[in-house]
Formats: structure tokens, C-alpha cells, sequence
């Protein structure tokens, strides 16, 4: 590399474009230091035959520069999926990003995948590979969910080691299997209510038909899940991966005006509005195990956050978790003067939280959005459409519905540190 485009590249997160004599793009990059990434292709000690191809055949680098590592990697997919850039062979799909997936099979397996190939219910995206493959191995071992295709009656090593479904034995427990695939899968959907109630109950069943063993067994899980929960949550990057997308919807969009009035043209098209809405307010509810139960309201005008109108609630009608009711609650709450309802309200959630919102506002322009599956919904889309996380909308609305949840954590994991301080300071007293 020359000391002259060394110099040239700046130590910022962007995107870097390897061209040819004739001009072509042949591979494209991101890099989170855009000169410490490109600068490492031309190392002596690398040896990787692809690379040692790349810089026979190019010419030129071009580069360029993002706000933030997240906004290099949305932009990477758009250009590979755009120029198809030939050593670009594992991008090549324009989706780099890894998921798991619980696939729809007689015996369905969790797997870890970069391509949507298959039928089943995908986690994800991931934005980093390590942690992507850290949260898969972890639910295999967990949940003993590996698949064996060897065939030995005492089991394989991974069996007893804790790994394998035990797949590989004439007594494989397939019922057993199943629902250990379930618990994993309300793991990763972070449905802590659900996972203790399902476990409750198959326990109370074992007992019942006096398999103590198998109960005994379902009883770690009971024991384990606050650790279970956190663990996936702390390592599941889809939380990290929306996170920089709120991020860089906030920091690209929200104050991109060009960016920003594209995703509300939108908006304006699929509901049929008569004019490019300016007020958009958000609701999220937060609660761990039904205590400490808030709500938020966040509003941005014009494509900025208008934090004078942004609201926190604490629920007072409800003393079980009720994530329809409580939304209710704010809502009526937040619009006591219907002088303050916005052009479009969105909800997070999916068409049970849009038609209890209906029910308290008829009047109004609303939508959902339904984590994982990324579809909104509206009275005029009943049926869902799926939001391309790309666009200006996706990018828009994503952004909204974080920022919006990340606001009502916050008051939640303050309430919920007080309580536990006040819980502390009741045991010590004598």
C-alpha cells in the first residue's frame, strides 16, 4: 500500500471500494478504523490466497465515510447487493448479517444461518458473528438441543456431556426434546411469564405420572432462568443490532432532512394521508414479571425528537400484566386534551395492541409494529405489510419504536432499583 493513500484514509468507520483498471467495483468493506482495515490488506504476513488475488487486481481504493460502524454495515449490503462485486463471494446475497432459526420440521432443529433458505422462526438479525455463534452454542448447551445423526445405544460423548439431545439412542426422548426447543424458544423471545408458567406446569404433570427424574430436571430451569434470561439477552445482538439502528436512525435520519422526508412520504402513501405527516408519537409498556409496570410516549415533529412532549407513566389500574389494558391507560391518559394527538401514532406490538388502541381512538391515524417479523399494521393493512429495515421507513419507524423503549427501560430499571433498595433496607430492619 503507498504511503500516499495510506495517508488518505481516514482512522473513521465507513465503507471501502477495491476498483480495477476499467473502473469496476471488485470487492466491497466496512471498516470501524477505515484506515487500520484497509491498511491490513496489504500486510506482509497475509497470506489469505483471496486477498493475495484482490491486490494483484486492483487499482484503486475509494472509501467512504459513515457516522457510525452500523451505518457502514447497512450501507456495505446495499452496495454488494447493488454491484455484485466478485470477491465479494459470501456477501454476495447482500444480507451479511447471521440469524438462528427454529426450523418447521417433523423434528425441528435451532441452527444458525446467514441466508433465509429455510421454512421457520427466525432470531435476528445478529450484527456481530462471534456473538451470534456465543448465543447459539450457549442455548444448545443449555437446553441439551444438539442433533446427532451417529446411532449408539449408550449415547454419544456430546450426550453426556450435556449437549446432545440424544438423537443418537433408541430411547431419545423426542416429547422431552420438544419442549426443551420451546423453552428456548420463549428464551429468545425474552417471554419470561410464559417459560416459568410452561415449566410449572410440566413439572406438576411429571409428578402426576411419578417421572420425579424428568421433574427434577425441569426444576434447573426454574432455578436458572433469571440467569438463563440475561445470559441470552446480554449476548442476543438483535437487541444491539436495533439499538445501532435506532442509533443511526437518529443520528442519519432525524437529522437528514432529505433522509427524513422520504420515510414520511412514505408513511403518507400507505395510509392514504392527505398531506406528509410532522407529529409522530410512540407508546411502549416495560415490566418485569408484571411489577414495577411503566409506559412511555415519545414524540418527533418534523423528524426530531420534540423531547418537551416525550411523557413517562407509571400503571395504576392494573396489578397483573395486562400489556393491552396498560396501553390503554396511557393512551387515555396521554390525550386527556385531544388537541395533543399527533398526525400518526405508533404502538409497539402487533394487532391485539392496535385494536385496543382503536377501541380508545377511533379518530386516529395508528400503526403497529410487531418485533422480530419487523410488519406494521393499520386499519387499512389488516393483514401486515413487512418492513424492509433498509429503507428510510424501516430505518424511521425502527427507530421510533427503540428510542421509545429504551426510554420506558429506563424508568423502569429506575423503579425497579429503588424498589429493590427499599426491599434491602425492609430486610434489615431488626
Amino acid at each position: 500500500m503507498n504511503k500516499i493513500l495510506k495517508e488518505k484514509l481516514p482512522k473513521l468507520s465507513g465503507i471501502y471500494l477495491f476498483k480495477d483498471s476499467q473502473n469496476n467495483i471488485i470487492y466491497i468493506g466496512k471498516a470501524k478504523d477505515l484506515s487500520k482495515r484497509v491498511g491490513s490488506y496489504f500486510a506482509k504476513q497475509n497470506t489469505d490466497w483471496k486477498i493475495q488475488e484482490l491486490i494483484k487486481e486492483y487499482e484503486i481504493v475509494e472509501h467512504i465515510v459513515t457516522k457510525n460502524e452500523t451505518e457502514a454495515l447497512l450501507l456495505e449490503a446495499d452496495l454488494i447487493k447493488k454491484y455484485k462485486p466478485k470477491f465479494n463471494v459470501l456477501l454476495k446475497s447482500g444480507n451479511p448479517f447471521l440469524y438462528i432459526v427454529i426450523t418447521k420440521a417433523d423434528l425441528p432443529e435451532i441452527k444458525i444461518i446467514r441466508i433465509k433458505k429455510e421454512k421457520g422462526d427466525y432470531f435476528g438479525p445478529f450484527l456481530h458473528k462471534s456473538k451470534a455463534r456465543s448465543t447459539y452454542e450457549y442455548i444448545i448447551r443449555t437446553f441439551s438441543l444438539g442433533i446427532c445423526k451417529n446411532k449408539i445405544d449408550t449415547g454419544c460423548l456430546d450426550y453426556h456431556l450435556g449437549r446432545c439431545a440424544g438423537t443418537c439412542m433408541p430411547t431419545f426422548d423426542k416429547a422431552g426434546y420438544l419442549f426443551r426447543l420451546e423453552l428456548a424458544r420463549k428464551a429468545l423471545n425474552q417471554d419470561f411469564d410464559d417459560f416459568s408458567s410452561s415449566i410449572k406446569t410440566q413439572i406438576a404433570q411429571y409428578n402426576k405420572n411419578l417421572e420425579f427424574e424428568k421433574s427434577q430436571n425441569l426444576q434447573k430451569y426454574l432455578e436458572d432462568s433469571e440467569v438463563i434470561f440475561k445470559t441470552i439477552e446480554t449476548g442476543f445482538s438483535e437487541k444491539k443490532y436495533l439499538t445501532d439502528v435506532a442509533q443511526a436512525a437518529t443520528e442519519k435520519q432525524y437529522y437528514s432532512t432529505e433522509e427524513a422526508q422520504a420515510g414520511l412520504l412514505e408513511l403518507k402513501k400507505i395510509l392514504n394521508l392527505t398531506g406528509i405527516p410532522e407529529t409522530l408519537d410512540c407508546f411502549d409498556i416495560s415490566h418485569f414479571q408484571s411489577s414495577y409496570m411503566v409506559g412511555s410516549c415519545i414524540r418527533f415533529k418534523n423528524g426530531t425528537p420534540d423531547k418537551n412532549m416525550f411523557r413517562r407513566f407509571k400503571i395504576k389500574t392494573l396489578t397483573e400484566q395486562n400489556d393491552y389494558a396498560a396501553l390503554q391507560e396511557i393512551v387515555n391518559r396521554r390525550y386527556k386534551d385531544p388537541k395533543n394527538i399527533p398526525d400518526i401514532i405508533l404502538i409497539d406490538g402487533g394487532k391485539g395492541q392496535l385494536s385496543a388502541i382503536e377501541q380508545v381512538l377511533p379518530q386516529a391515524n395508528l400503526i403497529s409494529l410487531a418485533k422480530r417479523e419487523e410488519t406494521i399494521y393499520s386499519k387499512n393493512f389488516k393483514n401486515g405489510i413487512k418492513l424492509d429495515i433498509h429503507t428510510p421507513l424501516g430505518k424511521l419507524l425502527i427507530g421510533l419504536r427503540d428510542y421509545a423503549h429504551h426510554f420506558a427501560i429506563q424508568y423502569h430499571r429506575l423503579l425497579r432499583k429503588k424498589g429493590h433498595t427499599l426491599e434491602e433496607l425492609d430486610l434489615g430492619k431488626p
